[in-house]
């Protein structure tokens, strides 16, 4: 069972300006891949070295994995990664605001906390407001990924994505369902796939398109989760609660 935090507790509601790239990485100009929900950091301390074409930082609401995944990347002497403490819907939006044009390459949300009820919809991690920021940040053409094991999480995640009108699905050449377009895999994403459990996969590209109000969005979103039950009280409860 994975340890839930609760994003919506006031500790982790402060505001903490996270630190611009020019304090974070040896060569603050390479373009950034942000990986949402990090965790304890292997899968971006395993991805530094393949891509250091790349800076790559991983921002994670739990404290005691940023600062254990921050003692590997310091042993290790990866001066492309960094690992920050944060909640991504109070700190992210006004620091990807601050990213030069262009900056921003990648952005993944892989396998985040099932929270399952509908009345827990706030303390999912993609929320309008966020998925804004990021579609802000993105330039045409540049990815969004996201992957769950639960099909009842990603459904809504996908839906707000598609909502927004900023995103299109990349083609099955790059990634999808079946395959998983990034040379290395999440320590959840290998224990399920070895179960012989489905992960769910969707790859995005930015499109050239205006964003909707976020006020928009959020009413699109409530009323199409409502409509369908994406989300309600299932037999995943207990481990939501």
């Amino acid at each position: 069972m994975r340890q839930h935090v609760n994003p919506l507790s006031r500790i982790h509601q402060l505001a903490r300006p996270l630190p611009p790239l020019v304090e974070l990485f040896a060569d603050p100009s390479l373009p950034l891949h942000l990986d949402i929900g990090s965790a304890r950091g292997r899968f971006l301390l395993a991805m530094a070295p393949l891509a250091p074409q790349r800076n790559h930082l991983g921002l994670e609401i739990r404290r005691p994995l940023v600062e254990a995944a921050e003692a590997d990347r310091r042993r290790d002497g990866l001066t492309n990664l960094r690992f920050l403490y944060g909640n991504a819907n109070v700190n992210l939006p006004e620091w990807l605001a601050l990213l030069g044009p262009g900056q921003l390459e990648l952005v993944t949300l892989q396998f985040p906390d099932p929270w399952f009820k509908l009345r827990h919809r706030k303390r999912r991690v993609l929320q309008p407001a966020l998925l804004l920021a990021i579609a802000a940040a993105l330039a045409p053409g540049r990815r969004l990924f996201l992957q769950s094991d639960v099909e009842g999480l990603i459904t809504p995640m996908r839906q707000l994505v598609e909502a927004s009108g900023a995103f299109e699905l990349a083609g099955p050449e790059e990634g999808g369902p079946e395959r998983n377009p990034l040379p290395v895999a999440t320590e959840r994403e290998a224990q399920v796939l070895a179960e012989g459990k489905p992960v769910h996969r969707s790859l995005y590209r930015r499109r050239a398109a205006p964003l909707p109000p976020l006020s928009e969005l959020e009413r699109h979103l409530d009323t199409r989760l409502e409509a369908t039950g994406d989300g309600t009280d299932n037999r995943h409860d207990a481990a939501a609660d």
